[in-house]
């Protein structure tokens, strides 16, 4: 019996290959710093934690809605529309496990094969393998270090046709961590306002920026929520990688696909989950700026460090929690410098090829890590550094 051969087209996350290859290496007896997975390092809030204990006594163990709670889409609803400044209600929000069906399930239901999508490059992987697995046609926008890892938006306006069905925004971003100027959004609006069009607007890293304005919503500009679906979610503000429960908000068009979608696959996302999700929506904000007061901490010592290694260079990120630096003064490819600093300096990073054609020459640290362990990370590479210097 042959696998189909859809499945030769899906991909995968490398970030979980790398860590793997890393556990064997510690389980070997080797010190390996863990610089690739994208997660949080920090506990999820214990007001949170007492939220889901609380759901469970009192028996939020069964079957929900399988759009999702009321009072978590009402919760939702009430976030989104203060936060970016528009007006959505419950109506528009579908409940999933984690962010990913976010991506997948409005791809599903809206591209035809030949359909174009046009995405960030380098950009999560997970963009790509959808579009491929839907035979639809990537069309990679490559985002410009000089340009703080925005758009090139005259390369967008050349890219845009009558087949392109979706384009996909990431701000902050992964993996560069960088984010769209809100003049750019406005441009980027402005293109695409009147073409027959939807926006996926993954806005996961919205909580955890560094600049002086919040990341802007292609939302917040007139003509533009109607045809737009943010993904959003818990994983990453507030360290629930783990529980598995994202959102998107979109038109209710759309809302009715997804949930047929959510139907035929997970039926519902876990009760006592969206009951903790809730009380983080609702409850104290303090241990997220707590969160994100650190990582800015982390992001300007280890930048700095990263600056210090021969043949690296290191833009400083918006948002998010990834550093990005550009590595092609050292002469190596770099899924090879990726792969000869966890073998030899037990540094465990992701190869920015692995985001797509432009991340060549990039390589990918999550500085969700002790600070200390970051500034071992950072010796460990310049020490080695003579190795790629002969």
């Amino acid at each position: 019996m042959k696998l189909a051969q859809r499945m030769e087209r899906i991909g995968v996350e490398s970030a979980f290959d790398v860590l793997v290859k890393a556990q064997d290496l510690k389980a070997a007896g080797r010190s390996v710093v863990h610089l690739e997975i994208g997660e949080p390092d920090f506990p999820t809030p214990h007001n949170i934690v007492e939220a889901a204990k609380r759901a469970l006594d009192e028996g939020w163990t069964h079957y929900g809605p399988t759009q999702g709670l009321p009072e978590l889409r009402e919760a939702i609803a009430a976030y989104i529309s203060s936060t970016r400044n528009i007006s959505v209600g419950p109506e528009h929000v579908c409940v999933v496990p984690g962010g990913k069906p976010i991506i997948f399930f409005p791809m599903l239901a809206l591209l035809e094969p030949g359909d174009e999508v046009i995405y960030p490059d380098p950009g999560f992987p997970i963009y790509h393998s959808m579009i491929r697995f839907l035979e639809a046609k990537p069309v990679p926008i490559p985002l410009i270090e000089s340009r703080g890892f925005s758009l090139d938006l005259d390369l967008l306006r050349d890219r845009l046709t009558e087949r392109t069905k979706l384009l996909i925004l990431n701000s902050p971003q992964n993996p560069t961590g960088g984010v769209i100027p809100k003049q750019d959004i406005e441009e980027i609006a402005n293109l695409i306002r009147d073409r027959d069009l939807i926006v996926l607007s993954d806005e996961i890293y919205a909580r955890i920026y560094y600049t002086e304005e919040t990341p802007f919503s292609i939302t917040s500009v007139p003509g533009m929520l109607e045809k737009t679906i943010i993904l959003d979610g818990f994983s990453k503000t507030y360290a629930m990688t783990g529980w598995r429960i994202g959102y998107g908000v979109m038109p209710e068009w759309l809302v009715d696909a997804v949930n047929k979608l959510m139907v035929n696959s997970n039926s519902c996302t876990a009760s006592f989950t969206q009951r903790a999700a809730i009380e983080a929506l609702t409850g104290p904000q303090t241990e997220v700026e707590k969160m994100v007061a650190e990582f800015r901490r982390r992001r300007d010592a280890f930048c700095a460090a990263l600056g210090e290694v021969p043949g690296f260079r290191c833009a400083s990120p918006g948002g998010a929690f990834y550093a990005f630096p550009n590595v092609e003064a050292t002469g190596i490819p770099s899924k090879k410098l990726a792969d000869f600093l966890l073998e030899e300096a037990g540094v465990s990073c992701l190869n920015g090829g692995a985001f797509g054609e432009h991340g060549e020459g990039y390589i990918r640290f999550s500085y969700a890590n002790s600070i200390e362990n970051l500034m071992e990370a950072a010796r460990r590479m310049k020490d080695i550094s003579k190795r790629w210097r002969r």
